[in-house]
């Protein structure tokens, strides 16, 4: 299983908590790039405007929150990135 696969898994599974760290490279895998906004807004675009991802960075810790964590995964799926 690569590294993609795990990260994909661990983003479906609410059980499992994930970083933003990890998202970021999962993003980056799927051929988003990231721009930074003001504070801790963050976008990750691929090129098409209906697929860009706008986040807000954890904090204080590090750690995604479930629901952002579900919204990205959802958004995901319907764009055919992934399962």
């Amino acid at each position: 299983m690569s590294k993609r696969e795990k990260l994909v898994r661990k983003l479906l599974d609410p059980q499992v908590s994930m970083t933003w760290q990890e998202l970021v490279t999962l993003l980056h895998g799927l051929g988003y790039q990231q721009d930074q906004g003001s504070g801790s807004r963050v976008k990750f675009d691929n090129g098409n405007p209906l697929e860009a991802i706008s986040l807000h960075r954890p904090h204080p810790g590090n750690e995604l929150k479930a629901y952002v964590k579900r919204l990205v995964a959802e958004h995901l799926e319907e764009g055919g990135m992934i399962r």
